[in-house]
């Protein structure tokens, strides 16, 4: 018989993805109210609504969301100060980021209308000055600095934004909160303390996390009598908590999180593990069932986690917990939250383009799980429940189900919720439990923001409660009502991942590589699939003579037959991925993610292509005087030779020689001489799909292959994707010959891509994009980044949490999933990097350590002492790194700009009119803002450069297709056998 820990554990995997209806019709059921209970449930909650509005003079936080919405332009500055302020070590990018968030608000429309000191013009006259009285409340701080100065100003704003971090963090350290807690304000409340912090990024943040942790268990354990605990976020444990990284973070978690629960046990205090992203609850229930099978917590009730409702997987988590509970004769301390990653899980699905979401899309629906899976707790044998919420309706519901129990709590957010439990701890005997954040101010507001945005979003009820024009009718409206009234339908402005590009075409089919099972499943297939010799190679001239003789037939196919021959193959593609990914891996020797990504790539580019040239290869219209008609017509030049690059064989190589048969053309195709197999196959696909063996070529080889192609007068055009000096070199054969017509050339090269870092940046997330950049793909990407530039004043720290980071890369064979990075492409590839960095050897600021054996360059970090060190570009797994001063940003990217080189440019800013400047100023074909700088998705992102990046146009984009055809046109002249019937035939209106 299986083990019922087990049992419950296999119903949470088919939950993952499950639709919306099929998820929500048994929540439904359970989360209804009959008549009575209703009406109970209604006069309790306006009880608690009364008494939450009666709360509003005293409570900031309401009143600063009902004064500052996030949909207007001033709640958007503050709260977009507060993320950034106390970051900033320098004074003018303090002051220009001051200037950016709240020199063009409109502050006069907010002056005096709030009771709170700190929402009212009195204090935050301290940030806006007097001068709010102006014409029209524009203009304020030109005014404030005129008056006072930018020093007073910039004084003034640091106080105010540590003031909101006061109302949000309970103490800047464990010792401070639990002092806090023993105020008359928090009378018979106890607290959860979080030490404060978003994952770890190093060993060494994670190495100081745990000492938080334990420092916390310590100071709390010293008066356990006091019911406080203390929450634990496993990635705040551990820099790697990846599902690729499985076998050895989870092992090492789960010894942290053991050690950490033996000493909370031994002290006498609860602990509760907090909930992660959706990828990572597989991971985490491995974790917390390992501290709950240990020997020596046998007998510990204290050990908790919390459970987001708006997972589709909540409720079998509970009957797991509940199941987990009782095999090891345990009470486990659950708490029940709304979710905190809600936006960010909605686009990682999209780009991944999953087959649905891990979870709801609209907050009733939230709102009605959130209810069946409390009615489970509240009858679960083993889970003593915990019920985190600021919405008086389900409070009331609650205590309706509960009856006269009082074995369970609530929980809210300290600096919310405050008055909605005052009665029911102080006077009914319930237990409630403020989450309580503990930290310093300068790493707290980033939080802080993300908790207003949850809470003070239109749809929360904490929004809701602080709208006067919001009734109570319609904050205690029945969220059950509210999804059978849609069927428990997906909100219609959130597509699915497959529909994000409806109706213009599918999205490509993505693999969930954060699921343990599909991971094992393709690295299996990827492992075991043959090797795939390429088998229709065929010589130049043969080559070309097929193509001329199958152009006319081919051209003359309709548009709308040829875009259909790509959509077939773009399915061909998604059925054989599994191939494909594995000829990747083995050949241009990719990682499963990148191989994977390789393969979404070309299938978007065969449905985007086809879809462009059923819209733009079509007759167009042209205006004229009457009696005139004239048509612009786009046809197929004839026979184009397309060059691809062995970094991206299967997307680069099929988007190149689809853009070239969609338009009417036909092509032969030489693939990188390293990367001839996926090609060959790809190409075999293309037939299938039923594009003429005649009307897609395919020969492989060097340099004297390509020559021998490019010199063949027949070939009237060439798209080339390389390096800037075989780009020049075509360039220059293809206009040797003076009898030849001139030739169109569409040519993408490489970069001296740079990434620009400002001190309002965050730094964990400036290390994640640098890492992604600069190192995914061993570096063998033309938009890579090559050249990191960081401001003095943030430098230092940067690349300290840089290395860190690298640490943790794992260089390797790219078959297997726990591996970062692999091999470059070749010997001559290894060999002149690795020459390279033997001459910057001195200058090497970290190198991760590689295999002995192998062409596996280590990933480098190179310190220059001035950008103007860098002129060549090195294609590999080498960032180097400079510095510039505050205020000179525009002068370093003219530095950069001057190289020639126009391919990717990155920026991390907080400042608004700093990506403005640069997005004037740079000279770069994409400019990737506060992210990565790899990656563009086709039609959302078209890529290509400018100078010695390339010509144009961009391929991926509206543009590209045009510059594969020949442009015609025809004007007659409709009178020519006499009158002008059109004219003639007019009648008066």
């Amino acid at each position: 018989m299986a083990n019922p820990v087990d049992s419950a554990r296999a119903a949470i995997r088919p939950m993952f993805r499950a639709s919306e209806p099929e998820t929500l019709a048994p929540l439904v059921a359970s989360a209804q109210l009959s008549p009575s209970e209703r009406d109970g449930v209604v006069t309790r909650a306006r009880g608690l609504l009364s008494e939450l509005r009666a709360a509003q003079t005293d409570g900031w936080v309401n009143q600063f969301l009902q004064e500052y919405r996030l949909g207007t332009e001033e709640g958007t500055a503050l709260l977009s100060l507060a993320e950034a302020f106390l970051r900033v070590p320098d004074a003018d990018t303090a002051d220009l980021l001051i200037a950016d968030k709240l020199g063009d608000a409109n502050w006069r429309s907010h002056s005096g209308k709030s009771a709170s000191l700190l929402v009212n013009s009195a204090t935050w006259g301290l940030v806006l000055g007097k001068a709010m009285v102006g014409d029209d409340g524009r203009g304020v701080l030109r005014k404030l600095v005129s008056r006072a100065g930018e020093p007073f100003v910039r004084q003034a704003v640091g106080a105010a934004m540590r003031l909101m971090g006061q109302v949000f963090v309970m103490g800047r350290t464990i010792e401070e909160a639990i002092k806090r807690m023993d105020t008359p304000e928090n009378n018979g409340f106890t607290a959860s303390f979080d030490m404060l912090g978003e994952a770890a990024r190093t060993r060494a943040d994670a190495e100081r996390y745990f000492e938080a942790y334990q420092g916390a268990i310590a100071a709390v354990g010293a008066n356990p009598a006091r019911g406080h605990s203390v929450s634990v976020k496993l990635s705040a444990l551990h820099p790697r908590y990846e599902t690729a990284k499985a076998a050895s973070c989870v092992p090492e978690l789960s010894a942290m999180l053991v050690d950490l629960a033996r000493q909370a046990a031994a002290a006498g205090v609860q602990l509760t593990v907090d909930a992660e992203e959706a990828a990572r609850l597989e991971m985490s229930l491995d974790i917390i069932e390992a501290a709950a099978r240990d020997p020596q917590l046998k007998a510990w009730d204290g050990l908790g986690m919390a459970v987001q409702a708006y997972s589709k997987r909540a409720r079998p988590v509970l009957a797991w917990a509940d199941a987990l509970g009782k095999d090891t004769g345990r009470i486990l301390q659950v708490c029940l939250v709304k979710g905190a990653y809600w936006d960010s899980e909605i686009k990682w699905a999209q780009e991944r383009g999953l087959s649905d979401y891990p979870l709801f899309t609209r907050k009733p629906s939230t709102d009605v799980s959130y209810l069946a899976c409390a009615k489970d707790m509240l009858r679960a044998s083993n889970i003593r429940p915990a019920f985190a919420t600021h919405n008086a309706l389900t409070v009331g519901t609650i205590l309706e189900w509960a009856g006269q129990t009082r074995d369970f709590e609530f929980q809210r957010l300290h600096g919310m919720g405050q008055g909605l439990f005052e009665r029911l701890v102080q006077n009914e005997g319930y237990h409630c439990r403020i989450y309580a954040p503990v930290g310093g101010h300068r790493d707290l507001l980033a939080y802080l923001v993300r908790r207003l945005l949850e809470n003070g979003a239109n749809s929360s009820f904490v929004h809701q409660l602080a709208d006067e024009e919001v009734s109570e009718d319609e904050l205690l409206a029945d969220p059950v009502e509210k999804v059978m009234e849609v069927g428990g339908t997906r909100h219609p402005a959130i597509r699915l991942p497959a529909e994000l590009f409806t109706p213009e075409r599918a999205n490509s089919e993505g693999m969930d590589l954060d699921d343990a099972a599909v991971l094992t499943d393709i690295a299996a297939k990827v492992a075991a699939m043959p090797a795939m010799p390429a088998g229709i190679d065929v010589d130049v001239a043969t080559a070309i003579a097929a193509a001329e003789a199958a152009y006319p037939s081919w051209s003359a196919t309709p548009v709308e037959e040829r875009a259909d021959c790509l959509e077939r193959l773009a399915d061909l593609l998604e059925q054989h991925r599994a191939q494909l990914m594995a000829i990747a891996v083995q050949e241009a020797k990719k990682t499963i993610p990148d191989a994977l990504a390789e393969v979404r790539e070309a299938v978007d580019f065969c449905r985007y292509y086809a879809a462009r040239a059923r819209h733009d290869i079509q007759p167009v219209e042209l205006p004229g005087p009457t009696g005139e008609r004239n048509v612009l017509r786009y046809e197929g030049r004839g026979v184009w030779a397309a060059i691809a690059p062995w970094n991206f064989p299967l997307a680069i190589f099929l988007g190149q020689v689809v853009a070239a048969v969609v338009t009417g053309n036909t092509v032969v195709a030489k693939p990188a001489p390293q990367t001839p197999d996926i090609a060959c196959y790809s190409i075999n696909l293309a037939r299938q799909a039923g594009i003429p063996a005649g009307a897609i070529q395919i020969v492989t080889g060097g340099g004297d292959v390509g020559q021998a192609l490019l010199g063949d007068r027949r070939i009237v055009g060439t798209v080339f994707t390389g390096s800037v000096p075989t780009a020049k070199a075509i360039a220059r054969n293809l206009l040797a010959d003076d009898v030849r017509p001139l030739v169109p050339l569409i040519a993408e090269t490489g970069g001296l891509n740079a990434m620009f870092v400002d001190s309002t940046a965050l730094s964990e997330q400036v290390v994640r994009d640098v890492v992604i950049s600069g190192f995914q793909s061993a570096g063998q990407r033309c938009s890579a980044l090559r050249l990191l530039l960081l401001q003095e004043e943030i430098a230092e720290h940067t690349i300290d949490m840089l290395v860190g980071a690298m640490r943790e890369l794992v260089v390797g064979d790219p078959a297997n999933p726990a591996n970062d990075i692999g091999p470059v492409i070749d010997k001559a590839a290894y060999d002149r990097l690795m020459a390279y960095r033997q001459s910057v050897a001195d200058r090497i600021i970290f190198e991760v350590p590689v295999p002995a054996k192998g062409l596996y360059v280590p990933p480098t970090l190179v310190r220059l002492d001035s950008l103007d060190d860098l002129n060549t570009e090195w294609f590999g797994p080498i960032v180097h790194v400079a510095t510039w001063p505050a205020g000179k940003l525009e002068e370093t990217i003219a530095a950069v700009n001057a190289k020639g080189f126009g391919l990717t440019m990155g920026l991390h800013s907080r400042i608004a009119r700093v990506s403005e400047a640069v997005e004037a100023t740079a000279r770069v074909g994409n400019l990737y803002i506060n992210r990565s700088m790899i990656g563009a998705v086709v039609g959302s992102q078209p890529f290509g450069g400018e100078g010695l990046s390339g010509t144009g146009p961009k391929a991926g984009g509206p543009n590209y297709l045009h510059r594969f055809c020949a442009e015609r046109t025809t004007s007659i002249d409709t009178t020519s056998a006499g009158g002008n019937a059109s004219l003639l035939s007019l009648e008066d209106s």
